[in-house]
C-alpha cells in the first residue's frame, strides 16, 4: 500500500491493487448526486428524498473535515483516476477501537469486477493500521448477495440477524450485523 504525503492535514491516500482512496473534493459533488438519483445504486442504501445539486453543493462546504469519528473517502481506480465510488468509517470511538464502515460503487459499469472489494481492504487496513481499531463493523441487506459476498471475501464474519429493519422497494427486509477484528483482513 503506498501513502502519499499529507497536504494541509489532510489525510494521506490509500492505494490498493486496483483502487486509490483520497479525501472528497468539491468537484465529487456532482457525482455523488448522480449516483445518488439513481435508483439501482441507491437500492440497498438509507438515502435521503432527492436534493438539488446546489443543496448538495452546500451540504459539502459545510461538512466537517474528516476525523478519528468520521472518515470520507473516495474510490478512484488507479489505472486512469476515474472516480466511481465513496467509502467511510464513521463512529469510530477511540475507547472501544471500534468504527461502522460505509462503502458504494456509484459507477455500475465497476461493479463485480473487484474494486468494491480492493477499497475494502485498503479502508480497513487502515482503519487498523493507522487509526488504531480493533474491528470494524457493517450493516447490509441479507438479499443483497454481491455486497455480503464481497465482504465475506476480505475476512468479514457474520454476527447476527436483524429482522425487518430495512425498508427498501415497498417492503422490510431482514440485515445482516458484519464485523471484522484486526489480524483477520485477508
Amino acid at each position: 500500500m503506498d501513502n502519499d504525503v499529507p497536504t494541509g492535514g489532510e489525510l494521506p491516500a490509500l492505494t490498493g491493487e486496483l483502487v486509490r482512496l483520497r479525501p472528497m473534493e468539491a468537484a465529487d459533488v456532482e457525482s455523488l448526486w448522480r449516483w445518488n438519483q439513481d435508483p439501482e445504486v441507491v437500492r440497498w442504501l438509507d438515502h435521503e428524498p432527492p436534493q438539488s445539486l446546489a443543496s448538495a453543493e452546500r451540504r459539502f462546504a459545510e461538512r466537517p473535515r474528516n476525523s478519528f469519528e468520521s472518515t470520507l473517502l473516495m474510490i478512484e481506480r488507479r489505472s486512469d483516476r476515474r472516480l466511481i465510488g465513496v467509502t467511510a468509517l464513521r463512529d469510530g470511538n477511540p475507547i472501544d477501537g471500534r468504527a461502522e464502515l460505509d462503502i458504494y460503487l456509484g459507477e455500475k459499469d465497476c461493479w463485480s469486477q473487484g474494486y468494491g472489494s480492493d477499497a475494502l481492504r485498503a479502508m480497513c487496513r487502515w482503519g487498523f493500521d493507522r487509526l488504531r481499531l480493533h474491528s470494524i463493523a457493517l450493516w447490509v441487506v441479507v438479499e443483497n448477495a454481491a455486497a455480503v459476498r464481497a465482504y465475506e471475501k476480505v475476512g468479514f464474519q457474520r454476527d447476527g440477524r436483524h429482522r425487518e429493519c430495512f425498508r427498501g422497494a415497498g417492503r422490510w427486509h431482514d440485515m445482516y450485523l458484519m464485523s471484522l477484528l484486526e489480524g483477520e483482513l485477508r
